[in-house]
């Protein structure tokens, strides 16, 4: 046996086998930009499980709450069907996305509920903002899921950072008041992690694949400070939403993020449809959700 000559036939074989592969990638991804088009986003109200979601689940229907997500996400090019619901999860509070469908569920809804503000806060902060924003930011999170899964878009870093921005993004897309009501909105349900200066936690708690908490917080304002730091988010340093350290650094954060989804995920959308989209009025005046 000729021990040098092996690895080069080897070598060719693999070769060959790597260019096949290739093709085949290359076919299929064709295949699936062939396929993709706007107009794929279905919606579903699954009756909830437990009877003290009725009121709930009618209230979602009434607000017509998924009709409204389904139009802000069409303009989306998908290669199939994605469908949006609301499902109960027998006292389980979840959200996550699974093969094509984003599933919130009743109990998820409902802590939204709960931690709004009876009134309008002090840095104006309205209940129904509260919740919407939260509502949102959570959909908006896991179709950032689905689009990493369904779409040839690379991700570097975690996906759940990756979703977290995706969400930010979209909501700052809507406009200095929409985009204003919906970050501060979302960023309300961290303010319990904000009440005590100094925590103590285990370790474990670093393990998993989110970021903690008040990272996400953080994350969150620093992105919308970035987007107007003279405008709509000037306040967001004297209100405590973002330090003053972090600040300065928030321009470029929001502008790399801006060109990330420019060149990878703009060019899977539909932009006259999605113009539409963010010359709409999505938000009603607030009341009480």
């Amino acid at each position: 046996m000729n021990v040098k000559s092996a690895p080069l036939g080897c070598l060719s074989i693999c070769l060959i086998g790597f260019v096949v592969l290739l093709a085949q990638v290359a076919m299929s991804t064709i295949s699936a930009a062939d396929d993709a088009r706007p107009d794929r986003i279905r919606i579903e109200y699954a009756p909830p499980r437990n009877s003290d979601h009725q009121d709930l689940y009618e209230l979602l229907k009434q607000r017509r709450a998924l009709e409204s997500l389904q139009q802000i996400f069409n303009p989306f090019r998908l290669p199939g069907d994605l469908t949006l619901r609301t499902v109960g999860c027998d006292g389980v509070s979840n959200a996550w996305y699974q093969q094509s469908v984003v599933s919130v569920c009743y109990e998820y809804l409902r802590e939204i509920q709960e931690m709004a503000p009876q009134d309008t806060t002090a840095s104006g902060i309205t209940p129904s903002d509260a919740m919407l924003g939260q509502f949102f930011y959570v959909f908006a999170h896991e179709f950032g899921h689905a689009i990493y899964d369904l779409l040839p878009i690379p991700v570097l870093g975690t996906e759940e950072d990756a979703a977290d921005y995706f969400s930010a993004y979209m909501m700052l897309m809507f406009g200095q008041d929409q985009a204003r009501r919906l970050i501060i909105g979302a960023g309300y349900a961290y303010s319990r992690y904000l009440a005590n200066p100094r925590v103590t936690i285990p370790l474990v708690a670093f393990s998993g694949s989110h970021s903690p908490p008040a990272q996400r917080f953080f994350n969150l304002m620093c992105l919308a400070y970035g987007s107007d730091s003279t405008g709509v988010f000037a306040d967001l340093v004297d209100m405590g939403y973002l330090t003053p350290t972090r600040a300065p650094r928030c321009r470029r954060e929001f502008n790399r993020l801006s060109f990330a989804f420019r060149e990878l995920i703009v060019p899977h959308m539909d932009k006259e449809r999605a113009r539409q989209v963010l010359d709409t009025k999505w938000l009603p005046q607030p009341l009480q959700f």
